[in-house]
């Protein structure tokens, strides 16, 4: 492995261990094996590094996640099962994959000061609202663009409510049946 991928290598462990905020150049050349000045000449810069760190970190996750997600054991399940289903496996990648979840979070809010990043998550977002409206849109008609992204909003709007009471008390954040359960009454409340 060359210099280029021992950093890239050593950004992804230290954007795990440490999170982007709290990650130095010296924590990425010591990760790597490297000097300090292999960043720069590689890279441009620690930022850039982490940068491209974070987003072949996100992709390995999104691709993992997708196979996980529609996974065939669902696909006789009907809507409120689906839902059920599919929500428990977001929540048990909370538990198994809280380090990842917690560095999206912080990466939001690094969005705010880094063009490159907003625009990232902004061009995956709509991809995101797309798979999500995929995994739970089970309507018999179908859906037109703007109804598949709005059900789509509607889950990463869910996703991202639940995953910060998880990261904050995992205890007493809901879980997939509890939200089977909220939604069966909200439908019901709404159908009235």
């Amino acid at each position: 492995m060359g210099n280029r991928e021992a950093l890239l290598d050593g950004a992804k462990r230290c954007l795990y261990e440490k999170g982007y905020a709290r990650t130095t150049a010296r924590d990425i050349a010591t990760a790597a094996g490297t000097s300090l000045a292999a960043i720069g000449y590689h890279y441009r810069s620690t930022e850039a590094l982490l940068n491209a760190a974070l987003f072949q970190v996100m992709r390995e996750w999104g691709d993992e996640m997708a196979k996980a997600l529609t996974a065939d054991d669902l696909d006789d399940a009907g809507p409120l099962e689906r839902f059920q289903g599919v929500w428990a496996r977001i929540i048990e990648s909370f538990r198994t994959q809280r380090a990842l979840w917690a560095m999206q979070l912080e990466v939001v809010t690094q969005s705010q000061r880094q063009p490159e990043i907003r625009e990232q998550l902004a061009a995956g977002l709509s991809e995101a609202y797309l798979g999500l409206a995929e995994l739970f849109d089970t309507a018999p008609a179908p859906a037109t663009p703007a109804e598949r992204a709005a059900v789509g909003a509607f889950h990463q709007a869910l996703l991202t409510g639940v995953l910060t009471q998880w990261l904050i008390d995992p205890e007493k954040a809901p879980s997939a049946a509890d939200l089977t359960a909220a939604l069966r009454r909200i439908a019901g409340s709404i159908a009235t």
